[in-house]
């Protein structure tokens, strides 16, 4: 076996959303195998603590910050323009980011759902439009979305967020197909309730969470670190041959049938 393949040193990723949650453990997982890291986050203090605690844990890689909101074009141009003076391209972009309202589909006002296209999809989009020259410097290069089992089903979170991310696991394929010869890899992940901030509210109620695990073969809530793993799977070269997928991280949820 080469241990190569299950490497990353040498290379440069980008993601986005990284400072708490899912997004700091695919980081974390990435930096733990060789990979230099460079985060984007909307808040500047919790993004310094994130890069502050990564950098002093793996004191031998490379982590740095950037203040962005990937929702806003302008702010994507600046972040791929700071990637960008690294001088190195880039190898992995993993489009994390993303946001939410429930609301009832009629109750939403046309800036909120918008707005949630935008954060989730079109950031996604863009950010791997711009980083397209920045992938194929090398050979090989990985992008890896986070998406949802919402976009492959209904799990109560409004509307808008499950067509969001529906639209994501097929923007993924025809990626994947068109960027093949170019040398880079789009996949996808699709979470079910992962232990985060932003579940924890939900979660904490009992006959909720009650509902949730009785759906959840595995018998129990996700955690980052879980999500982060398949993340970064699909980026080592062990996985070279694998694009175009969505590997559900939900513990058999859309497996459960009755």
């Amino acid at each position: 076996m080469d241990p190569k393949r299950w490497r990353l040193d040498g290379q440069l990723a980008l993601v986005t959303g990284g400072s708490a949650g899912i997004g700091r453990a695919i980081a974390r997982e990435l930096l733990g195998f060789g990979a230099d890291v460079l985060l984007a986050a909307r808040d500047a203090a919790s993004l310094e603590s994130a890069r502050a605690e990564l950098a002093e844990d793996f004191p031998d890689r490379d982590v740095q910050g950037f203040v962005a909101d990937v929702a806003e074009d302008d702010q994507r141009r600046e972040l791929l323009d700071w990637v960008e003076d690294f001088g190195e391209g880039l190898h992995i972009l993993v489009n994390n980011a993303g946001g939410n309202l429930t609301r009832a589909a009629v109750e939403y006002s046309e800036e909120e759902w918008r707005k949630i296209f935008e954060i989730n999809l079109f950031s996604a989009f863009e950010l791997s439009r711009y980083a397209f020259p920045l992938l194929t410097k090398h050979a090989a290069s990985s992008i890896v979305n986070v998406g949802s089992v919402s976009g492959t089903t209904h799990v109560r979170s409004g509307a808008p967020y499950g067509m969001s991310k529906a639209a994501m696991h097929q923007m993924t394929k025809n990626l994947a197909v068109e960027w093949a010869e170019d040398g880079i890899r789009v996949n996808a992940v699709a979470p079910w309730y992962i232990r985060t901030r932003r579940t924890h509210d939900k979660l904490a109620d009992p006959d909720y969470l009650d509902e949730v695990l009785l759906r959840t073969p595995l018998g129990r809530i996700g955690e980052p670190e879980e999500v982060a793993a398949a993340v970064a799977f699909l980026c080592l070269p062990a996985a070279s041959y694998v694009t175009g997928e969505c590997i559900a991280v939900d513990g058999g949820f859309l497996r459960y049938g009755f």
